[in-house]
């Protein structure tokens, strides 16, 4: 396997500052969310707990962006999000969110290859890196590849869980359904 199969260590010091362990230099979060956009896996370690930190990098990269008005999430996704938090709803959360980009991702391959398979969309691959860096940081690794499925078990759709789940699943189709007019 090559070097890029391997997350790259970036390791937090006691200062705050955050060292590239490959290239042996400091490094920003801007620097971060670039080598995620690039294809990159990340690892933060803090260096004097050994804990590992990449979650709450990830999350806090996702804030920045969306702080500075490059908004992403709706907010009724951002509250559906923080009432799963808040219920029984979490246990579905990841498992969704992770087939539901593995969907999403399915539909740009099927559009990609539509037009023609080698033509290259500008953005298209730095989308792909933001979305996967949102779902590790949603799913903190859960996923339904740990479970063997592609899609959540158990959803009651009777519930107010339900509900919510209903509300990101009619987004996703219409995201799916603009995906297909494109193609």
């Amino acid at each position: 396997m090559g070097e890029d199969s391997k997350p790259l260590l970036i390791k937090r010091y006691a200062s705050r500052r955050l060292y590239n362990t490959e290239t042996s230099d400091y490094v920003t979060l801007d620097d971060i969310a670039g080598f995620i956009r690039d294809g990159r896996e990340v690892q933060i370690i803090d260096l004097k707990t050994g804990d590992d930190l990449t979650r709450q990098y990830l999350l806090q990269i996702i804030a920045e962006h969306e702080s500075r008005g490059e908004n992403m999430l709706p907010v009724n996704v951002l509250n559906d999000l923080v009432r799963s938090y808040t219920n029984q709803a979490g246990s579905v959360v990841p498992q969704f969110l992770q087939a539901s980009f593995e969907m999403f991702r399915d539909g740009q391959e099927k559009v990609m290859e539509s037009m023609g398979g080698g033509m290259k969309v500008p953005g298209l691959e730095a989308m792909q890196a933001q979305q996967e860096a949102f779902l590790k940081a949603m799913t903190g690794g859960m996923g339904p590849w740990a479970a063997g499925t592609t899609s959540p078990q158990g959803s009651d759709d009777t519930s107010e869980e339900g509900e919510n789940l209903d509300d990101i699943k009619k987004q996703l189709a219409e995201l799916q359904s603009k995906l297909n007019k494109l193609s």
